[in-house]
């Protein structure tokens, strides 16, 4: 499920109070352990440590560069039916969510992921390609708009795709430093 909004295109993550660009790195996610306090009940939307119970899942953090202060989390699976990464999972820490507070500490934090997303397809060969499924219809259109996803709605009724040329912008926009640290 893909849960975020792309409030701002910006390289790098942008402190909605002093407007200070912040540098991010992704970190790969392995420890359920370290997951379990990422949950439901703390605004986190699903039980994170329960995505890695399936081993074809990969799980990464968006976090500010030099720390392991997470600010968005996605959990992604090598689709080679669809020729696409799959998220599973995509949504930014409580903080920086504008459903969950009145002002978000950080913006750029979905873009950000959908980013991540799309690197990873280019990892696997699918050529940036992105499938998953929005939240909701709101979000669905948001992405669609945004992003020029196309709506699929094959096995989800808000289930979309990223083609390759629209994952590329993506890429082109968002900025971080991919670490060989692990949590």
């Amino acid at each position: 499920m893909i849960n975020v909004w792309i409030d701002e295109m910006t390289p790098c993550l942008k402190d909605n109070l002093t407007g200070e660009l912040i540098s991010t790195e992704v970190l790969r996610v392995r420890r359920k352990s370290f997951l379990q306090k990422f949950n439901k009940k703390n605004g986190w939307y699903v039980n994170w440590a329960e995505l890695l119970k399936d081993s074809m899942v990969e799980v990464y953090a968006l976090v500010v560069a030099g720390t392991v202060d997470i600010q968005g989390l996605v959990a992604l699976q090598k689709s080679d039916d669809m020729q696409a990464v799959y998220v599973v999972w995509m949504c930014t820490a409580p903080q920086n969510n504008k459903l969950l507070v009145s002002e978000p500490k950080y913006s750029g934090v979905g873009g950000h992921l959908f980013a991540i997303a799309a690197n990873k397809s280019v990892e696997y060969n699918y050529n940036g390609a992105i499938t998953g499924n929005a939240a909701n219809a709101e979000l669905l259109e948001h992405y669609c708009k945004t992003f020029h996803a196309d709506f699929l709605g094959i096995l989800h009724p808000y289930q979309m795709m990223i083609d390759e040329e629209n994952a590329a912008k993506i890429m082109e926009v968002y900025d971080y430093e991919w670490t060989d640290d692990e949590l």
